[in-house]
């Protein structure tokens, strides 16, 4: 089963139904949620459009994280998934999208990248100390 982002099937401003006249097509296919998680490195590489490569990451245990008052970047290991505004239930189950916080060594700090889509994880340390 695969995600379909087309429009056939949706109602007219008025109220009215719109018929489909033609079928699904290739373009307008999507796909599920890569949905990473921490733990073991685990990547998954799927071809886009156009011949392109799109790498999605499952799984990853470091992230690219920037201090903003330094400039400098280091890999760092992720400790754990502090809070994800995101959707609720990847709060509760740690899941790391753009905008996540993530508790490092160096601090909290929030994800600026889209680990399910660019294939690693950035972020920029927030300033906060880490709470537990």
């Amino acid at each position: 089963m695969s995600v379909w982002h087309g429009d056939l099937k949706k109602r007219k401003p008025s109220g009215g139904r719109k018929r489909s006249y033609r079928r699904k097509r290739k373009f307008e296919k999507g796909s599920f949620p890569a949905e990473t998680m921490l733990g073991e490195p685990k990547r998954k590489v799927e071809r886009e459009r156009g011949g392109n490569t799109r790498i999605k990451i499952l799984s990853d245990k470091y992230a690219c994280v920037t201090d903003p008052k330094s400039g400098k970047t280091e890999k760092v290991e992720v400790v754990r998934v502090v809070k994800n505004p995101a959707n609720v239930d990847y709060d509760r189950r740690g899941v790391i999208t753009k905008g996540a916080i993530i508790e490092t060594p160096k601090g909290l700090a929030r994800v600026t990248s889209r680990p399910g889509q660019n294939g690693i994880i950035n972020a920029v340390l927030t300033g906060e100390e880490k709470t537990r």
